[in-house]
C-alpha cells in the first residue's frame, strides 16, 4: 500500500454524507472521515452484508458511521436520504460525491443508448441529484462538497467518451456550485488517473501498479478540500494523479 500523508484534520462535531461507499474509494473515504472525527453517513446502493462490498459496516465497533441504502439515480429516494440524515443527525456538514463506475466501449456512432444513460445516470444524476437536496442545509453549516472528476475528462479519447463526458460534466457542476454558493458552501473535485482497485487490477493484470494511486490517497486530499486548511479553496478540479 502507498505511503499516507501526514496531516491533522479535525471533524468532530460535523456530519459527512458519503455515497458510493461500498466501492473501494468511498470505504477509503469513510474510515478517513471517521478517523478525523465525523460522524458519517455511508450511502450506497450495495449493502454493506453483499458480496461485492468493501464497506466494513460493524456499529459495535464504529458507532459514530451510519449505513443508508438508497438509488441516488432516484430523485425520490435522494429527498427521502437527505431528509433521514438531517432528522437523524441534524446537520450536513460534508457531501462526497463518489458513486461512480467506468465503462470502455465503442466509437459514438456504435454506442448502445442504454449504456450511454447509464453512466450519466451513475457517473453524473448521482452528483447532481445529491448536491441538489444537500446544498440547503450545506448553506447552514457553510459546508463543503467534493465530487469525482477523472484526469481523462480534461481531453476526448477513443472508446470511452461518454465515461470521459460524464466525468467532464462532474468538473462543471463543481464550479457551477463553487459560483452559485460562493460565500457559503465550498465545492471542488478531484481528478485520479487510475486507482488502485481490486476491479482495475483484475481489469488491467499486466499495468503497473506501482504507479497507480491508492484510494487512501485520494481520501486524503477530499478531507484536506473539506478542511479549514482549504478555506480559500473552491471551484477547483485537483489532480490526484500519482506517477501514472
Amino acid at each position: 500500500m502507498a505511503a499516507r500523508t501526514d496531516f491533522d484534520v479535525d471533524f468532530s462535531g460535523t456530519v459527512a454524507v458519503i455515497t458510493g461507499a461500498s466501492g473501494a474509494l468511498g470505504s477509503a473515504a469513510v474510515d478517513r472521515f471517521l478517523e478525523a472525527g465525523a460522524t458519517v453517513c455511508a450511502v450506497d446502493v450495495v449493502a454493506p452484508d453483499e458480496e461485492d462490498s468493501q464497506l466494513e459496516y460493524a456499529p459495535d465497533e464504529k458507532p459514530d458511521l451510519a449505513f443508508y441504502e438508497a438509488d441516488l439515480t432516484d430523485e425520490s429516494d435522494v429527498a427521502e436520504l437527505v431528509e433521514s440524515v438531517v432528522d437523524d443527525h441534524g446537520r450536513i456538514d460534508h457531501l462526497l460525491n463518489i458513486a461512480g463506475t467506468w465503462r470502455g466501449g465503442d466509437h459514438v456512432e456504435d454506442t448502445d443508448l442504454e449504456e450511454f444513460e447509464l453512466l450519466m445516470d451513475i457517473n453524473l444524476k448521482t452528483a447532481f441529484l445529491a448536491s441538489k437536496h444537500a446544498v440547503p442545509h450545506l448553506q447552514e453549516t457553510e459546508g463543503s462538497i467534493v465530487s469525482i472528476s477523472a484526469r481523462s475528462s480534461l481531453e476526448g479519447g477513443e472508446g470511452d467518451g461518454p465515461y470521459r463526458i460524464t466525468k467532464a460534466g462532474i468538473r462543471l457542476l463543481t464550479e457551477t456550485l463553487a459560483e452559485e454558493n460562493r460565500g457559503t458552501v465550498r465545492a471542488n473535485c478531484v481528478m485520479p488517473s487510475v486507482i488502485d482497485t481490486p476491479m482495475n487490477r483484475d481489469m488491467m493484470p499486466d499495468a503497473d501498479h506501482d504507479e497507480w494511486v491508492d484510494p487512501l490517497e485520494i481520501a486524503d486530499v477530499m478531507a484536506f478540500l473539506c478542511s479549514d486548511g482549504a478555506a480559500v479553496t473552491s471551484g477547483a478540479a485537483v489532480p490526484v494523479y500519482g506517477e501514472a
